[in-house]
């Protein structure tokens, strides 16, 4: 198996995504650590939002810097030394001691988690084919949801066991010791591993400093990349916040119930993270359509969220299910990825992926925030063990904030679909004018 690339591949796109599924983990972990971070720093629904988006923050500026970085000194070192930093910022915030010293390590966790993704799509650009790339794209971000059910229901049972600091101490242990594996077995092509060609597939040489200043103009200069920009802000945004911060305060305010029930709801949403984009992306490539996915799932997903808006507290059930479509149908909207990539040369798909994929992360910097400062706006001054308790108006209008995000998204995948449909039309009559 060591000897053959096609199978080892999977071996060390393994050991990627391993570090991928922790920075899901450490991104998502404040619904359920939502109240003892409260209690333990004294914060307002606002303060949590900020000490949540502070490691999107960091995370989106750095993604198009981590695309220059991993088309010029390749995925293997970038992911390694990102692995390391991000787990020793996990570490720094199980041992803070106040508000400041947990945003800061907040912070670092967020840069070093930062260029994980796009190091594991440049591998994929490296190791498999274009018609593989779109079942890869979806696998990659399905190690995402099950990140995001690790950080749900069992997180909650292992912070409950061991509290929540040395719950963190632990995963950052083993988030170390895969930082190392990275460094140590992880190749960025076939040819730095010592192997033949994978029929298919070529050499990627890394980018001189000229070329990334010629891509990157073009990638910045490309309409669909602020398109499809603007679609992950408010998908990726309102995904992460939901999932991530309020999801489960809103379960257990609202229908007065554990944290560890609750995290069951927004387990349902890592689930259908998890099974969307690789469903989605795998149909994708055997049927070769994605913008009509990328439409009926932007339609969906804005009905799903205008449902908790206007009733507030449906029953139980239904609010599971609202965040199980709402995970899945990520998937859909992943599809983006392989459209921009392929129209820009595959030796800049780091540079490419990466204008994008910050876009979501600057989205999981605001929402939180938004939203937290509605939510405070229309508390009522009630405390619960040192938590605020809020109005299901408050989380009504933070709903109804998500279901306009979802109108954007739609705007945005409508224009994505007809043009990407004139440019197939343009293509057919050009190839018959040549014939």
């Amino acid at each position: 198996m060591w000897s053959s690339p096609t199978n080892r591949r999977w071996l060390l796109w393994g050991v990627l995504a391993v570090s991928f599924l922790l920075v899901n983990v450490y991104r998502l972990s404040t619904a359920v650590l939502a109240d003892d971070l409260m209690a333990a720093f004294r914060t307002t629904g606002g303060q949590l939002g900020t000490l949540h988006a502070a490691f999107f923050l960091v995370y989106a500026v750095m993604q198009f810097p981590t695309g220059v970085l991993v088309d010029r000194i390749g995925p293997r070192r970038t992911a390694a030394v990102g692995a390391a930093t991000m787990n020793a910022g996990a570490l720094w915030f199980a041992l803070a001691d106040g508000y400041g010293s947990a945003l800061g390590a907040r912070l670092v966790i967020g840069l070093g988690g930062s260029v994980i993704f796009v190091c594991l799509l440049r591998f994929c650009a490296s190791w498999y084919r274009v018609d593989e790339f779109g079942t890869m794209n979806g696998l990659s971000f399905a190690v995402g949801g099950v990140g995001g059910v690790l950080a749900t229901t069992p997180l909650a049972v292992l912070v409950d066991a061991t509290g929540w600091r040395t719950s963190l101490s632990l995963l950052s242990t083993v988030g170390l010791v895969v930082a190392v594996a990275t460094a140590l077995v992880v190749r960025d092509s076939p040819e730095r591993a010592g192997l033949g060609p994978i029929d298919g597939v070529p050499e990627q040489s890394r980018l001189t400093l000229a070329e990334i200043r010629r891509h990157g103009r073009a990638v910045l200069r490309d309409r669909w990349t602020w398109i499809v920009s603007v679609l992950l802000f408010c998908t990726g945004g309102v995904n992460l916040t939901l999932f991530g911060l309020w999801g489960i305060p809103y379960v257990v305010q609202v229908y007065d119930t554990s944290v560890a029930v609750a995290s069951l709801c927004t387990l349902l949403g890592g689930v259908g993270s998890t099974l969307g984009p690789p469903a989605f992306g795998w149909l994708s490539d055997r049927l070769e359509r994605r913008t009509e996915f990328i439409v009926g799932g932007g339609l969906c997903y804005t009905g799903a969220l205008a449902l908790l808006a206007v009733v507030g507290d449906p029953p139980l059930v239904v609010v599971g299910a609202v965040f199980f479509v709402t995970g899945a149908l990520l998937g859909t909207f992943v599809l983006t990825y392989p459209l921009v990539k392929e129209r820009h040369p595959s030796r800049a798909s780091g540079i490419s992926m990466g204008a994008i994929n910050g876009a979501s992360f600057f989205g999981a910097a605001a929402f939180p925030t938004l939203m937290g400062w509605v939510l405070d706006a229309y508390w009522t001054g009630e405390f619960v063990g040192g938590v605020r308790v809020y109005t299901v108006t408050g989380y009504r209008v933070a709903f109804g904030i998500a279901a306009v995000a979802g109108l954007v998204t739609i705007a945005c995948a409508v224009w994505i679909h007809r043009r990407a449909t004139a440019e197939t039309l343009e293509t057919h009559s050009e190839k018959r004018r040549e014939s």
